[in-house]
This record gives structure tokens, sequence and C-alpha cells, in this order.
């Protein structure tokens, strides 16, 4: 697996765009997500569509790439938030100037859920390291009652990353298969990972330790998904396993998940708390890092952010 460059860290005064690649977006949200972000010294620049309603999604495909590549393209802006997630991230790959934005060189891209398609594009295209964490309108750091932990997990990503390189929630999670292992991490929510296979932004496993969580998806469609990817090879090489939160994916879905990737004979665990439960750690996708299964730890060797 290729390494990936690592963006800096954010500073104080820095600018930052939040836009909105998936779902709608609740005013409310966004406007108590941007504030939490200022609250940190940042300058916040809003997407000039972020509001706006086409069916399902925040606007058209095209309103919705234009936010994105303009917000990637201004040289001032250090960091680029996605809203929400949502349905429609997959739909903006093909629209994008994947040149125009390698030469506006190397920046944070924050977001989880359907933001895991925009992860797999940027790493492919940008070689950049991302983050999947927390985004500004949704309920965990836009709500009426952010939660702390995840709000601040996030912040010590961007500003503070040699804080926080050990991700673990003792008393929380579970040793499935014993061991260490060593390797970039790669990954997301599951059926978005499932959707990309045969994409040409699709990044396997392969040497890495894969990170993988989900929502609302029953136990059989888990398994249905699973057997995707290990089909297609995904998970061919893989060097361990961390699994994140399930919410409201209903009963049998960890150990559904567990035992069908038992089988693949790595480190493997559960409980990590990332994804769409709370609270929700940060998890850097691209950064070489150790999985102590059995300690239930996943140790970054380098900071998520240079």
């Amino acid at each position: 697996m290729q390494s990936l460059t690592r963006p800096r860290r954010l500073r104080p005064g820095d600018r930052v765009a939040v836009v909105a690649p998936s779902g709608h977006v609740a005013r409310d949200r966004l406007e108590r997500g941007c504030e939490l972000l200022r609250s940190w010294g940042l300058e916040v620049v809003v997407g000039e569509h972020a509001l706006a309603r086409t069916r399902h999604h925040a606007g058209t495909d095209a309103e919705r790439a234009a936010d994105l590549q303009s917000a990637w393209c201004d040289p001032s802006t250090a960091a680029v938030l996605c809203a929400r997630g949502g349905s429609g991230a997959a739909r903006l790959v093909d629209r994008l100037d994947w040149a125009a934005m390698a030469a506006a060189g190397p920046k944070v891209l924050v977001g989880f859920s359907d933001v895991t398609v925009l992860h797999e594009a940027v790493a492919h295209h940008l070689g950049l390291v991302g983050l999947f964490g927390p985004m500004p309108a949704a309920a965990v750091f836009g709500g009426e009652h952010p939660d702390p932990v995840s709000v601040e997990h996030l912040r010590r990503t961007l500003f503070e990353p040699d804080a926080v390189r050990q991700l673990a929630w003792p008393g929380s999670t579970v040793c499935h298969v014993a061991g260490r292992a060593t390797g970039l991490t790669v990954g997301g929510t599951l059926a978005l990972l499932a959707n990309t296979v045969g994409t040409a932004e699709s990044r396997p496993g392969s040497g890495g330790i894969a990170v993988l969580e989900d929502v609302a998806e029953p136990a059989y469609r888990l398994d249905s998904l699973l057997t995707q990817l290990l089909r297609t090879g995904w998970f061919d090489g893989v060097a361990g396993v961390v699994l994140g939160s399930w919410v409201d994916c209903g009963d049998g879905a960890v150990d559904t998940v567990a035992e069908r990737l038992a089988s693949l004979g790595v480190p493997l665990m559960s409980g990590l708390p990332f994804g769409h439960g709370i609270p929700q750690l940060t998890v850097p996708l691209g950064v070489e890092a150790e999985l102590d299964a059995a300690a239930g730890t996943l140790t970054t060797l380098v900071p998520a952010l240079r």
C-alpha cells in the first residue's frame, strides 16, 4: 500500500471551509458547528450551496462539486470539513478537476460516513492522509448537545496530533484475534467501501490496518457487504482489523462482522468508538499505525498531521 502525504496541522487563524457534498444540511446544526470551529480560533467559510436542497442532496451534483473544488483550490484554505454525510459524494468524484486540486497543495479533509468515498478519492488522486471524524452539522458536533469528548478529540487531532497518537477506550474494546500488526490505516464505512469496489479510487486493505464501521445495516446486510469485499479480494493481505461503532445495526451485528473476519487470521478487535456512535474518536486514514488487539489500542507511528 502506497504511503500518503500528511497535510500540516492547523493553527489558530487558519481558514477552513465547510462544504456539503452529500445530504441535506440543517441550518441550526451548521451554525452551531461553525461557531464551535470559530471558538478554536479558526476562520470559517461555508460553501455557497451548503444549505441547498435537491431531492435527498444538498444541491445538484454540479453545485456540490463546485463548492468542494472551490474550497480545495482556494490557496487560503487549510482544511475542508464536510458538513454531514448522507449520500451523493460518489456522484462528485468524476466531476472534480483532480489536477487543479493537486496543484492547490495538501489540505486536511475531515468527515465520515458518505465521506468515505471522498477519502478514498483524495488518497488515490492526491496521495493525502484524511481524518475520519466528526462533521460540523452532525449531531455529535453541531447538535443541541455536542459530545465534548468527540469535539475535543477532533480539535486535538487537528491542532495537537502528537497528543492523540494512541486510540483506545478501556472497558469497551474486545479482542477477537490476539496479536500485533503494523500497516497504513485504511477503510471507513463498510457499505461505502463495498460500493466503491471496482472503481479506480477503491483502496484495498492489502498490507494495511482496516478500520470499519457502519450504521443502520442489519446483520444479514453486513454479512453480504463483507462477502462482497472478501470475494473481490479487498481483504487479501490485510495486516489487522479494527471495528468501530455499529449504531442501529441490531443484535448480532458485531458478532457477525467479527466472526466473518476472524477467519482472516490477523489481529482483530472491536469496540473502538469511531464512526456513527457517541463518543466518536477521530481516526486518521493513510497513516502508519500499530494495532495491539489484546491491549485494545491502535497507535499511529507518526502524528496524523505534520
